[in-house]
């Protein structure tokens, strides 16, 4: 077995949407990044990477690579899938935490866990997805960005 965890963060700038999760939420701001900004994906990648020793999503995905700008952050956690497999691995779950005070992510923590399921070729009772607040302290709490965090259990296949 091996574990892993990732870590995301993106500041909010201009924009009518986020993409959490792969999945499109309107919002009065957008996120700042050079791809499509979804910092569920980016943790759960870097979750993936770490358990298997492979870095992180910025050695797969370098921001300085023009290929990535404005990318569907999903083509990165299917890459993700694919090496682990390669090196013989299964997921055996994955937990997702975003922290935000807003947009609310319980009406849309389903459609997320569907493709993060469809991507990882795993069962949707394999894949959670939480929320939470800072109770209005830090930046999330002052509403300048969004997080999440992500681990990660991978079994030899």
């Amino acid at each position: 077995m091996r574990i892993g965890n990732g870590f995301d963060v993106h500041a909010f700038g201009e924009g009518d949407h986020v993409t959490l999760g792969g999945t499109r939420i309107a919002h009065a701001r957008g996120l700042v990044a050079h791809s499509d900004g979804d910092v569920v994906i980016h943790a759960l990648c870097d979750a993936i990477f770490g358990a298997l020793a492979l870095g992180d999503i910025g050695k797969h995905f370098p921001p300085s690579d023009q290929r990535w700008r404005h990318a569907d952050s999903r083509q990165f956690l299917r890459h993700a899938a694919s090496l682990m497999a390669q090196r013989g691995y299964a997921l055996c779950n994955a937990d997702v935490t975003v922290v935000c005070e807003s947009p609310k992510i319980g009406p849309h923590a389903q459609a997320m866990r569907e493709n993060l399921a469809d991507d990882l070729g795993c069962r949707l009772d394999q894949v959670s997805i939480k929320a939470t607040t800072t109770e209005k302290l830090g930046f999330t709490g002052r509403e300048e960005g969004i997080a999440a965090q992500a681990s990660v259990l991978l079994v030899e296949r």
